[in-house]
């Protein structure tokens, strides 16, 4: 029997401009994202809790991305770099290259979304390869749960590092789940010379368990940051 490759479940995420009593009446903006999840096991790529509260603050700050120059890393289903090239900005993709899979799960997310012109790279964090050398300037670097497995915690911000180090005004906007208080990223930060800056998830309306017409992120504890260079700026 042929291997037909991993099964796929389209999931919309509606974002929509939060309205009180007086402006229910007014068409309101909204933005719909389709994501097609792998089903497989094997694959295991779904859209986790902090993406939505990613994509989230990107739509509340739609306003600041067109013009923008965008990575995102360990993309994955690529729902917060989906959003952001929908809101004007220009996005670059980026997933692991030992895993051929998740570069097709970006491109999967693109084609569904009708969103041709956004490029798709193989990245391995703490690697510096010739794909993340001929990268073009970038302005917000995002990323959401890529703080997972401590093992990994230095090789994405190692990444990060050279990456602001290359353009000195970037921003890495992240957010990331709480799954221990013995887990943290100050040490390394210190280490890199790198600042961050809490970003409350009721700033930008993020503190719901349900966002997008989803039933995500639940009640799992989800925190936003900006990471930036310790001598940059924080606008």
């Amino acid at each position: 029997m042929c291997d037909e490759g991993p099964r796929f479940s389209v999931k919309e995420y509606r974002f929509a401009e939060a309205q009180d009593e007086q402006e229910r009446e007014e068409p309101k903006p909204e933005l719909v994202v389709l994501i097609p999840e792998v089903l497989d096991s094997q694959y295991g790529m779904y859209v986790w809790p902090c993406a939505v509260v990613l994509a989230q603050y990107l739509w509340f700050h739609r306003r600041l991305l067109p013009g923008k120059r965008i990575l995102e890393i360990g993309a994955g289903m690529s729902l917060p770099g989906i959003v952001a090239a929908k809101c004007g900005a220009t996005v670059i993709l980026s997933d692991t290259e030992e895993l051929p899979q998740c570069l097709k799960n970006c491109e999967q997310s693109c084609r569904i979304n009708n969103l041709l012109g956004v490029h798709i790279i193989g990245l391995t964090w703490g690697q510096i390869s010739p794909n993340l050398l001929s990268l073009p300037p970038v302005d917000i670097i995002l990323a959401s749960d890529v703080f997972f497995e401590p093992e990994d915690f230095e090789d994405v911000i190692t990444t990060v590092y050279f990456l602001m180090k290359r353009n000195p005004d970037a921003q890495f906007w992240t957010t990331y789940q709480v799954r221990s208080s013995d887990w943290s990223i100050e040490a390394l930060l210190y280490k890199w010379k790198l600042k961050n800056v809490h970003v409350p998830l009721r700033s930008f309306n993020a503190d719901k368990e349900q966002l997008a017409s989803s039933p995500l992120p639940g009640r799992h504890t989800i925190e936003m940051m900006i990471i930036s260079l310790a001598g940059a700026s924080y606008t």
